[in-house]
């Protein structure tokens, strides 16, 4: 591994839904494209929200049950880890807050957050999650209803000009549990600077990637012997 990172301080970690997998959160694309027997039509966009907000709120509401259930796997607690050496940002594809619990300090979430709400007009004030979760007739303080805080499908992705900017500063790019098929974000591997080394940690098979140096294993065992590696350089 050393003959691979030289004069590096910048670490920008990006992680996809194999990430929360390993904690035990389902994901869309491991469920047939479904998420517990709903469809993403009706879950996941503007419109299902329009017809049916009763039922968008009941899917987002177990899936906040869901997560404060789940607990950070040992590749979460890694990542954290590697910020007693390093200036580390996490950027990821997830809607939880595994990365946060588990003490990353840094997290910049391109598809939202399931811990936070927002109204149906306006994605500038954002709210905590109610405890209890949401449910139609939740209201901000200007009289909108509240929707859950969640880049749905044909939404815009706001944080990705960050993310791009985060991306170019970075020394090494750490890339976890994601398969780069989920665009716009997929694309970001490829706005790194010209000296910037990747490591992709996944299970699957990659062979056209160029330049992307290829962990195969699941973040829970390869993350934590990478960072082990990198605080012992």
């Amino acid at each position: 591994m050393t003959n691979l990172i030289y004069c590096m301080k910048n670490i920008v970690v990006f992680t996809g839904a194999g990430m929360s997998a390993e904690s035990g959160l389902k994901t869309f694309r491991d469920m047939g494209g479904l998420w517990e027997q709903y469809r993403i039509e009706d879950v996941a966009t503007r419109e299902a929200f329009a017809r049916n907000p009763e039922m968008v709120l009941e899917f987002y509401n177990m899936r906040v049950k869901q997560m404060r259930e789940a607990k950070p796997n040992p590749g979460h607690v890694a990542l954290a880890r590697l910020e007693s050496k390093y200036d580390v940002q996490i950027i990821t594809q997830n809607v939880d807050d595994l990365h946060e619990r588990a003490g990353s300090s840094k997290v910049l979430h391109l598809h939202g957050e399931l811990i936070k709400c927002r109204n149906i007009h306006s994605d500038i004030e954002i709210f905590d999650m109610p405890e209890n979760g949401l449910k139609v007739g939740d209201l901000c303080p200007g009289g909108h209803q509240l929707r859950p805080h969640i880049v749905w499908f044909g939404e815009m992705v706001p944080a990705m000009v960050e993310a791009e900017v985060l991306i170019r500063k970075a020394d090494l790019l750490l890339v976890v549990g994601t398969s780069l098929n989920v665009y716009p974000a997929a694309g970001l591997i490829y706005v790194t600077s010209p000296g910037c080394k990747i490591i992709l940690v996944d299970p699957g098979e990659f062979n056209d990637l160029p330049g992307v140096t290829h962990l195969q294993g699941k973040a829970s065992e390869k993350v934590p012997e990478l960072i082990d590696s990198l605080l012992n350089m």
